[in-house]
């Protein structure tokens, strides 16, 4: 018991000078040692990396998991060790769904038939989201949870050390000077002509006691300039492994990229293999034309270049003669313009965005095409252009 009260007391002292060199520095009434710039530039670039693995990784978590309540409870089982439980993705609930009911409706109804085609859809789209989001879980967000629970806490843990080894040393420097202008001021010559010896007597007494204190605080200044040192290069070695932990972030990066190419390959194969079961029986199930767009190549939404060959009309709509089109008595539609269009040829209408035009189809017609009047201009114009209306 003895020795855990000496020992407290130890720590209690210790903690003390610690926070009366702190204040002084801040005050600007000590001197502190600074670290060398190489060291400042490590300490500087782990904070970066810090902070931005964790904004990377919260957000990150958000994109997988949107809805905060399902993270709160996933949180909670990996704290408990307790396995979390399958969870149906929003894909597969609205799919089955569906299914459901098709089946009230009836599946050899037109919509029930059409809810049960989209309904397998959507489940397939769904277990893709399952497939990416346990591939991204385990090649992304474990590897940068690990480093801010890990390699982060060891290296702030050490870092906290350094900084108490620094204070430590900075005090032994302050105890030092100190020393040094007392045993300075205590050895200055004695007034031998003093009639009273005693005076003399205290002043031999109280140098002998400076220089016994200016060899103690020497010998507690090498052994914290010793431990500083061992510390500063254990912190040392920890900040430049951040390279490494670049290096390491950088392959989960490219593998969550990868992993969200696989899984949006598979939705647009999906969804194109959906489109062309739908476009086959557009005719039965009443599908408006537009369902057929683009069923048969890739291309970006936001580039209607890329998914319609510019300029190339099929041979059915060369043929046809568009001052000799009429509209039908029913079918005609409004369409919205979505990008402006330039016509290739005189059978085609230039269109403007934003603009509202008259559109509907004439037997025979290619289905990538519909034909467009404002005013009295007509022409052929690219259903990927438009956003039918009514």
């Amino acid at each position: 018991m003895d020795f855990n009260v000496r020992k407290l007391a130890t720590d209690a002292g210790i903690f003390f000078s610690r926070a009366v060199q702190f204040t002084e520095e801040k005050l600007g009434q000590a001197e502190k040692t600074e670290l060398d710039t190489h060291f400042e530039s490590l300490l500087s670039r782990a904070d970066c990396t810090k902070n931005w693995t964790e904004k990377i990784y919260r957000q990150t978590e958000v994109l997988l998991q949107p809805n905060p309540g399902a993270r709160i409870e996933e949180f909670l089982y990996e704290k408990l060790d307790r396995k979390i439980p399958p969870r149906a993705t929003n894909g597969e609930i609205l799919g089955q769904f569906m299914l459901e009911a098709a089946k009230e409706f009836g599946p050899g109804t037109p919509y029930g038939s059409t809810l049960i085609k989209v309904g397998d859809c959507q489940r397939r789209l769904g277990g893709a989201q399952r497939d990416f989001l346990q591939t991204s879980s385990i090649s992304f967000l474990t590897p940068l949870r690990n480093f801010l629970e890990g390699d982060w806490r060891t290296i702030s843990k050490e870092r906290r050390l350094l900084e108490n080894r620094r204070l430590d040393l900075d005090a032994c420097k302050a105890r030092l000077k100190k020393a040094k202008a007392s045993e300075a001021k205590a050895a200055a010559a004695p007034d031998f002509q003093e009639t009273r010896p005693r005076n003399y007597v205290l002043s031999a007494s109280a140098s002998a006691l400076w220089n016994e204190e200016l060899d103690k605080a020497g010998h507690e200044l090498r052994v914290a300039q010793t431990e500083f040192d061992r510390q500063a290069e254990v912190t040392r070695l920890l900040l430049e492994g951040i390279n490494s932990t670049h290096v390491n972030h950088l392959r989960c990066l490219c593998e969550f990229v990868e992993a969200q190419t696989v899984y949006y390959n598979q939705c647009h194969k999906y969804m194109q293999e959906l489109q062309r079961e739908l476009g086959s029986s557009s005719g039965d199930i009443g599908c408006p034309d537009s369902l057929e767009v683009n069923s048969h190549g890739v291309g970006s939404p936001t580039d209607p270049s890329a998914v319609l060959p510019l300029n190339s009309p099929s041979p059915d709509t060369d043929a046809l003669q568009i001052e000799e089109v009429q509209p039908p008595a029913s079918g005609t539609r409004k369409a919205k313009v979505l990008y402006a269009y330039d016509a290739g040829d005189s059978s085609e209408l230039s269109l403007m965005a934003d603009e509202l035009i008259t559109v509907y189809t004439v037997p025979g017609m290619d289905s990538d095409w519909l034909i467009g009047e404002r005013g009295n201009q007509k022409g052929k114009v690219p259903v990927t252009y438009l956003e039918l209306l009514s």
